[in-house]
């Protein structure tokens, strides 16, 4: 895993590598969106985990707000409470690449990495 690129206070934290994986995706979208991250009952675990951009008109007064030099993180409070301290990672590896989720209040993970238990 690489370094996450802030301090460790922010509730999800982005490794360098992450974030730049995730303004390149932003950048083909072709808007200025954030990026909306939570949990949702399902998955092999118990809880699935959600990621997918929003429009920042979308961020809401229950939503938390992380900002990486200007790219913001959003998440709901009731999802933040299974990640908080989540550090998010980006793996360009053949197989088993993709976007892994470092979950500290995870206390099993499946196969996929996509889904956890508390």
């Amino acid at each position: 895993m690489t370094q996450a690129t802030q301090t460790p206070t922010k509730g999800i934290q982005l490794t360098e590598t992450a974030l730049k994986q995730v303004l390149m995706l932003r950048e083909q979208e072709g808007k200025d969106l954030c990026l909306r991250v939570g949990v949702r009952q399902g998955g092999c675990s118990g809880m699935s985990y959600i990621m997918d951009f929003e429009d920042v008109s979308n961020i809401g007064e229950q939503d938390e707000v992380y900002d990486y030099d200007g790219f913001k993180i959003v998440c709901d409070r009731k999802s933040l409470l299974y990640l908080y301290g989540l550090v998010l990672d980006y793996s360009n590896a053949m197989i088993g690449g993709g976007f892994e989720f470092t979950n500290p209040n995870a206390n099993q993970t499946c196969g996929c990495g996509k889904s956890f238990g508390v």
